[in-house]
């Protein structure tokens, strides 16, 4: 298989934005869970195609009410549209979700389940997902966003398809970014490199009670998934990776990456812990290195005030990472047929613009994206869009591109653990080579010991 990207479950905040921050990343605890997952095992179990008619299964996460509510009104609108297919809906809270998938033997599951984007491989590996080309339609195929289907895709096959995506940016308050004498980019195409985003931070800094200036969302922790979405996009930018070839070393390791995090490392001393989770919302802070689900609350609390910027460049171009919950087909099911109809439904533009109109992520079909108030040309979240019309997709990571899918591996749970250890050290001082290095010895022992993760 390649090794491409995941999805992950975003850091928790304070309380008021906890559910909309998850809406963009993957859960660190489930992922945890499948470490241990090992070896593909389980019967060759191929999805039937069936009658196309009768009563389907279907499994999905209970995140914020918004969301729920518009699952439940699409599933509602498709069984009142039609005879055929009857959906019956399970809602799991979203703590247990993954670890119930993975407790879940093949052929328990549903006909129709939604996941997170990285743990796929995983279910795919383990045979708990078919490959949906044959049952939903070319046209929802073709609508979905290039950025949603490589987060979906396995050896040119596509098991899951979502509703959103994701993305990360850093949100800036012009009136103190100015006030500091600090020019900033206004897209993709004048960005900062890295040595500019430090010398901001020097510009702010002077102009500060307190010398700290940016929230880089400490307060999460960094040995977690957010770590690794939040963070990655400097493995990339610098040209590495978290694997090549499915290995680590040198990927995270190369001396290109080592400079890049030291860099990071030293952003700490302007860094506030925004402990009440409030530091940017409240004018503490001039820049906020966070995804798109903070654009609500930061919009309220800034307006016009409000600017929107990449991720800073290491040296092969700004880059961020991509993915969220998706959908796909159990391998068990004898009604794929049918399972596919309700996918088609899910997908169109009235499910996918009510969905992300509850939780302000990026729409992951074209038809949606381009209508989107907020991610349309003039939005006010453009940029996200913009970098999610450049996918890298999870492997052929170029200074051309900008979204990249995290590694679509089975054993990608291994490489976001022990990844995210090493940042989390690093940000504590530890030396950036020694850490970096320790952690793509222990990736690559594990995938020598489960054979590369290859599905058969």
């Amino acid at each position: 298989m390649n090794a491409g990207t995941s999805r992950f479950s975003m850091p928790s905040g304070p309380r008021r934005h906890r559910h909309t921050a998850r809406t963009g990343l993957a859960l660190v605890l489930p992922l945890a869970a499948l470490a241990a997952c090992g070896g593909g095992g389980g019967s060759d179990a191929t999805a039937e195609a069936g009658s196309g008619k009768g009563t389907i299964s279907v499994w999905a996460h209970q995140g914020q009410k918004s969301e729920t509510e518009a699952l439940q009104s699409a599933v509602k609108a498709f069984n009142s549209s039609q005879s055929k297919v009857k959906v019956e809906l399970k809602l799991i809270p979203d703590t247990d979700y993954t670890k119930t998938i993975t407790a879940t033997d093949a052929s328990k599951l549903p006909d129709v389940m939604e996941f997170d984007g990285p743990t796929m491989a995983n279910f795919v590996y383990n045979k708990k997902l078919a490959a949906i080309d044959d049952y939903v339609s070319a046209k929802t195929l073709d609508n979905a966003t290039d950025a949603a289907k490589a987060q979906g895709e396995i050896d040119g096959k596509h098991y899951g398809l979502g509703m959103y995506d994701s993305g990360l940016g850093i949100y800036g308050n012009k009136k103190l970014l100015d006030a500091a004498g600090v020019k900033y980019p206004t897209g993709l195409a004048d960005d900062w490199t890295a040595d500019q985003f430090t010398a901001a931070l020097k510009a702010l800094k002077a102009k500060d009670a307190d010398g700290k200036v940016v929230d880089l969302q400490e307060t999460s922790g960094y040995a977690n998934e957010w770590g690794t979405y939040g963070f990655a996009p400097i493995v990339w930018s610098a040209g590495g990776g978290l694997l090549k070839d499915g290995k680590a070393e040198g990927a995270i390791d190369s001396p290109a990456v080592v400079s890049a995090l030291k860099t990071w490392q030293s952003w700490k001393p302007y860094t506030d812990p925004n402990t009440d989770g409030n530091a940017f919302a409240k004018g503490r802070v001039a820049l906020s290195w966070v995804g798109h689900w903070m654009y609500p609350a930061y919009s309220e609390a800034l307006g016009k005030d409000l600017v929107v910027l990449p991720l800073p460049d290491f040296g092969d171009g700004p880059k961020t990472g991509q993915g969220s919950w998706a959908w796909g087909i159990g391998a068990n099911t004898k009604n794929a047929k049918a399972a596919g109809a309700f996918l088609d439904s899910l997908l169109n533009d009235r499910n996918v613009s009510a969905m992300t109109k509850a939780n302000g992520a990026p729409p992951a079909t074209k038809s949606a994206l381009a209508a989107s108030e907020l991610y349309k040309k003039g939005g006010p979240l453009q940029l996200f869009a913009d970098q999610l019309a450049k996918p890298c997709g999870d492997s052929d990571i170029s200074t051309s591109c900008v979204a990249v899918t995290r590694p679509v591996t089975a054993g990608y749970p291994v490489v976001t653990a022990k990844f995210s250890e090493a940042l989390n050290s690093i940000y504590g001082g530890a030396d950036p080579k020694s850490a970096l290095s320790k952690a793509a010895r222990a990736i690559d022992q594990d995938f020598s010991d489960n054979a590369g993760y290859e599905i058969p």
